[in-house]
């Protein structure tokens, strides 16, 4: 917001609003050209950061910087307005256990065209190096962050799925918020459990070590997916959790259930969103408790919808995050 200056003379004064005028409406159009000419075709690069320990981490790329125009008038003449383009916030999209970068494809294509996207394979999944090394969330944090630096995608919007809930939440307990715009957790906890509480993975590592290939495949078709999706897809996601090692893919299920990040909630201080399916994956109770204790934090359940809600109902995921967005401090 401007405020005028003074002139002696009263047609000065008209010229100089004149001219501030002129250059808002200019802006406003181009701001239009911006967002209108961003594109339904465009492209979706790729390719890789290597981590201290010399993983190397593969990611996707789409879309650029939002730019929000301000006309800057502080010191200065009004005559001499001073455009200044400020970049909206990143979106970095971080798949669960096994799954590909590419898995949020309806984010990538519908974000991009406004936001620069990046999406990742954390280690020993997707493209990214195979190793036996790391398969926990505080290492998987530290990629994360490795990811952010050396793209530079700060101020980013962090946004995990599955596993990648609790290593967002080591991402905060180990580097705070100071780069981050807001965060997105999307069906699953901070790790721990509560006196009394089994823990159902202990079943699932036993029926992958059992028999991988059958019980990866119940994963995706009956757990992650209740809507209907094309077979060559569904086929797809199975071979790309396949990529990953037996022996990788149960220390990454042992290293999440070791972890407890419970506590970190409260050092979560920017804005936080939980996006929870209605299904047995977690309860309505637990789904409630963990989004209270990020204060501030926003709740959506995606009724109907399975663990990839984002991918079941993509319209109402987007639109969710979209809000989200919206609101965030400018």
């Amino acid at each position: 917001m401007w405020h005028p200056v003074s002139c002696e003379s009263t047609n000065c004064q008209r010229s100089r609003y004149f001219r501030v005028a002129t250059i808002l409406l200019a802006l406003l159009s181009l701001s239009a050209t911006v967002i209108a000419g961003s594109s339904p075709e465009l492209k979706v690069g790729n390719g890789f950061i290597t981590t201290r320990d010399g993983v190397n981490i593969h990611y996707l790329i789409a879309g650029t910087p939002h730019l929000q125009w301000h006309v800057k008038v502080s010191g200065r003449p009004m005559g001499e307005a001073q455009v200044v383009p400020t970049a909206g916030p990143t979106l970095l999209f971080v798949p669960g256990w096994t799954m590909p970068a590419w898995i949020w494809q309806k984010q990538i294509d519908f974000f991009s065209k406004n936001y620069r996207v990046v999406a990742m394979d954390p280690r020993s999944q997707g493209e990214s190096s195979e190793t036996g090394e790391g398969l926990c969330p505080a290492v998987r944090a530290r990629d994360i962050k490795a990811v952010v630096d050396q793209l530079h995608l700060a101020p980013v919007v962090l946004v995990g799925w599955s596993m990648a809930v609790t290593e967002l939440a080591a991402y905060v307990d180990q580097f705070g918020t100071r780069d981050v715009a807001g965060l997105v957790f999307v069906d699953d906890n901070f790790g721990g459990l509560a006196p009394g509480e089994g823990n159902p993975d202990l079943l699932f590592i036993g029926q992958i070590l059992d028999d991988r290939q059958k019980n990866t495949e119940a994963f995706v078709r009956h757990l992650c997916f209740k809507k209907p999706h094309p077979a060559d897809y569904i086929n797809r996601v199975i071979a790309a959790c396949m990529r990953t090692p037996t022996s990788d893919a149960v220390a990454l299920l042992v290293g999440k259930d070791a972890a407890d990040y419970r506590a970190t909630a409260a050092k979560i201080d920017k804005p936080a969103l939980f996006c929870y399916a209605d299904s047995p994956y977690m309860s309505a109770e637990a789904q409630a408790k963990i989004q209270q204790s990020v204060k501030g934090s926003r709740l959506e359940v995606f009724r109907g919808d399975g663990h990839a809600l984002f991918m079941d109902d993509p319209e109402h995921f987007n639109t969710v995050l979209e809000s989200f967005l919206n609101a965030l401090p400018k």
